[in-house]
């Protein structure tokens, strides 16, 4: 429950971690209290993607650059309908944005949509916590809330985890709606909204794809009633081990051989799918500048990343699954986590990150050409 208050920056504020550390500061945002996993996300600018992106759903993102705000608010860059995330935490907010798009500042549009913050603490002390100890259930308390501490604790303790949470029909559109061609019409595509991010469906009209954006409950009867030339599963939160729909749905699309592109919550249901398991991370990947290797050319890519969980597939080898074989196409150079599949005998791949950087790298905007490169074969 929040309370709205323009005068937050006087309001002391406390973030509860659920090993018991707390970090005191003042409101940012909203007052009153939020709860959620607290994750740090390394990006330097893109905040307003970072907090629309309905992949944050229930997280409290730490923002590791310690000036946030500067920018402000604009009306062209939110990536979905609303803030996703839980909660904020900065270290130096902005005193007055600037920037000839800010249509007001971040703190008013908190304020506006609720969302509970806190600013002040040591935001590098916070994120090497979380680094050491991984993404923890966290709360944040301002003004009334603001109970003793044993008692925060109590209810940090008492919200359920992030793994094993269902959360992918929770932020997904409830009708399907069409993004249309930009251009020439070329090829149709189903889309199946997982969670995903309103930048991704604009990078394929940009190469004359009407793109059918459809809820996350569809079935392939309705996916094919579109008559598509290709299946695009999205990005999304939670724990993809409960996404059995999902994956029963990507499994009727690969039955059916269409050409097929995943991405992020898409990539671990491709996984999953091909007979692979997943797990959680110890703190995840968050950020705009993570390093990923296109084992297919060599070439090292810098990427945008937004995951808590990841494929659990072999590095070294190519696999064999009911699809025809599978391999490891990508790989993140910090940790060699799997960060993209592809099928050899069928025209299907995934990767984990984001190609449609926004805000971020473009260099992995390839992603996209190479999906329209799948159709044309298909169609060929």
């Amino acid at each position: 429950m929040t309370t709205s208050t323009r005068g937050a920056a006087r309001v002391p504020a406390v973030l509860v971690l659920e090993d018991g550390r707390s970090f005191r500061g003042r409101a940012y945002g909203a007052v009153g209290e939020t709860f959620g996993e607290a994750v740090f996300s390394t990006g330097m600018t893109g905040y307003q993607e970072t907090l629309t992106d309905p992949s944050y759903d229930r997280q409290i993102v730490v923002a590791t650059a310690p000036q946030i705000g500067n920018t402000g608010w604009n009306d062209e860059d939110d990536e979905s309908s609303r803030i996703w995330v839980s909660g904020y935490v900065v270290r130096d907010p902005a005193r007055v944005p600037s920037n000839w798009r800010a249509k007001r500042s971040l703190d008013d549009e908190l304020v506006a949509q609720g969302v509970v913050g806190i600013s002040g603490i040591d935001t590098r002390a916070l994120t090497r916590h979380l680094r050491e100890r991984g993404s923890m259930r966290a709360g944040i308390f301002s003004g009334e809330a603001i109970a003793p501490e044993t008692e925060l604790l109590a209810r940090v303790q008492a919200q359920p985890h992030m793994k094993g949470a269902s959360l992918y029909e929770e932020v997904a559109t409830k009708e399907a709606y069409v993004v249309p061609a930009v251009g020439e019409k070329r090829f149709t595509v189903a889309a199946v909204d997982l969670g995903i991010k309103g930048m991704t469906p604009h990078r394929m009209a940009e190469r004359g794809i009407e793109v059918h954006v459809l809820p996350a409950t569809v079935t392939a009867d309705e996916i094919y009633a579109v008559e598509p030339d290709g299946v695009f599963f999205s990005n999304g939160p939670g724990d993809p081990a409960t996404a059995d729909g999902p994956v029963a749905l990507m499994s009727a699309v690969l039955e059916r051989k269409t050409p097929l592109f995943g991405i992020c919550f898409g990539n671990q249901i491709l996984g999953r799918a091909l007979g692979f398991g997943t797990y959680k991370l110890k703190y995840g990947h968050r950020g705009i500048n993570q390093p990923v290797q296109d084992r297919t050319t060599g070439k090292v890519e810098v990427t945008a990343h937004n995951h808590g969980f990841a494929v659990d597939a072999p590095l070294d080898k190519v696999s064999e699954t009911k699809f025809g074989r599978a391999e490891v196409s990508h790989v993140c150079l910090n940790d060699d986590v799997v960060e993209g599949l592809q099928l050899l005998d069928q025209p299907a791949f995934s990767v984990q990150y984001h190609p449609e950087a926004a805000a971020g790298p473009h260099d992995a905007a390839y992603l996209f050409d190479r999906f329209v490169s799948l159709m044309e074969g298909q169609r060929a």
